[in-house]
């Protein structure tokens, strides 16, 4: 496992500085008018992709080595490589500036230390356990650290002059909003379709073909229609109606809640995050210098990120303490089940009847109860995007 955790740390470090640097190049070859389309192109592909995956996943599951998991990979970057190095043609800086190091490694260290707190917390440990507590703290004294650094160096790795502007202050809250909910559904409904309904690791896969099809559609058509009405905050508001449509309808759903109910929960949802994401984008760039682009585009997709990953940890606390405390009002002794049980939805549906029915009650009241969660904070994100300040797009590629 530790093998597996530090060679996923190289892997984040390259797909993170692909997924900033494909939105810098298109702020830097297109105007703001011109990019709600091609980011509506991209949030597509993104989100075939993520169908692709979790069918290609669950294949590997079902009929082959988890190793698959990780070999499917390598032609693909391989393809990724060589298209890249033919037809990539971008401006070759003629100024080295230094890398802030320091801030980097506080940073990481800042965020890691906050996010096991969070992982544990409830969990692993109580929340007021030394642990729990000793890491929450060093989160916080990291965080104030790197900011400091941040403040005296010369070329910070998080300028803080980005957020004396407020559509990059207003975008970077949406963001970690917004990316806590939205991993959710992606996360936690695949184990209520196989342990609950009874499907397959491959059938799951196919069940989240709705929420990518909605986010395919929202994007596509959000962009679009911002490029041609040059206006970008309604697609924001109605993507957060929609979204809070979505999340209400799954926060309802219970162990008689057929494929059909899910299904329309998750396409109302994709709708409604694929027509409200691509924004925080575009109008961080659309306000950003030519000299901040980089660090703003990298900055609103890292707190997305950063939102999702304490938004599965939360989440993941909040679907667990809900799940024991089913399980042990149905069945007694339910914790003798085991914490790892949920890893295996074929041994699950193996376990006896009785059993069998306590988990999976357990498991919809838990999946259930995240939604109910992650109401508010998907109410809270779409109240934000009323202060998010709508400036005219313009025609010109940014030159400031």
């Amino acid at each position: 496992m530790t093998q597996r955790i530090r060679f996923r740390g190289i892997q984040g470090i390259g797909g993170g500085g692909l997924l900033a640097m494909t939105f810098t190049i298109l702020g830097d070859i297109l105007s703001p008018r011109e990019r709600p389309q091609y980011m509506g192109y991209f949030t597509g592909v993104f989100a075939a992709a993520s169908v692709v995956g979790p069918l290609v996943g669950g294949f590997f599951v079902d009929n082959l080595s988890w190793r698959w998991v990780f070999y499917v990979n390598i032609p693909f970057g391989i393809v990724a490589l060589l298209v890249t190095a033919k037809y990539l043609r971008v401006p070759t800086p003629t100024e080295r500036r230094p890398i802030d190091f320091l801030g980097s490694a506080l940073f990481s260290v800042a965020v890691t230390t906050l996010l096991l707190g969070a992982t544990w917390g409830g969990t692993e440990y109580p929340w007021t356990s030394p642990l729990i507590i000793g890491l929450l703290s060093s989160g916080v004294v990291l965080s104030l650290l790197f900011l400091l650094q941040e403040r005296r160096a010369e070329e910070p790795l998080l300028p803080l002059r980005l957020f004396k502007n407020d559509v990059f202050s207003v975008c970077v809250v949406m963001g970690v909003l917004s990316g806590s909910v939205m991993v959710i559904a992606s996360v936690f409904l695949p184990l209520f379709l196989q342990i609950v309904r009874g499907v397959s690791a491959t059938s799951s896969g196919y069940l989240l073909v709705p929420m990518m099809g909605g986010v395919l559609i929202g994007s596509t058509y959000g962009g679009r229609l911002i490029t041609r009405t040059g206006r970008y905050k309604p697609m924001t508001i109605a993507g957060g109606l929609i979204s809070i449509a979505g999340i209400g309808m799954l926060a309802l759903i219970d162990v008689d809640s057929s494929r059909t109910f899910v299904s329309i929960g998750m396409a109302i949802l994709g709708l409604g995050v694929g027509t409200s994401s691509p924004v925080m984008t575009l109008a961080v760039q659309n306000v950003a210098a030519k000299a901040d682009m980089g660090a703003a585009t990298s900055a609103v997709n890292f707190f997305r990120s950063l939102g999702s990953a304490f938004g599965v940890a939360l989440f993941g606390s909040i679907q667990s303490a809900r799940f024991h405390t089913v399980l042990a009002a149905r069945l007694p002794g339910g914790s003798m089940v085991g914490d790892n049980i949920l890893n295996s939805p074929k041994a699950v549906l193996a376990l006896p009847a009785s059993t069998l029915h306590a988990i999976q009650a357990a498991v919809a009241s838990g999946v259930a109860v995240v939604f109910q969660w992650a109401l508010p904070v998907t109410v809270l994100a779409f109240l934000v995007s009323f202060f998010l300040r709508e400036v005219p797009l313009r025609d010109d590629v940014n030159v400031g």
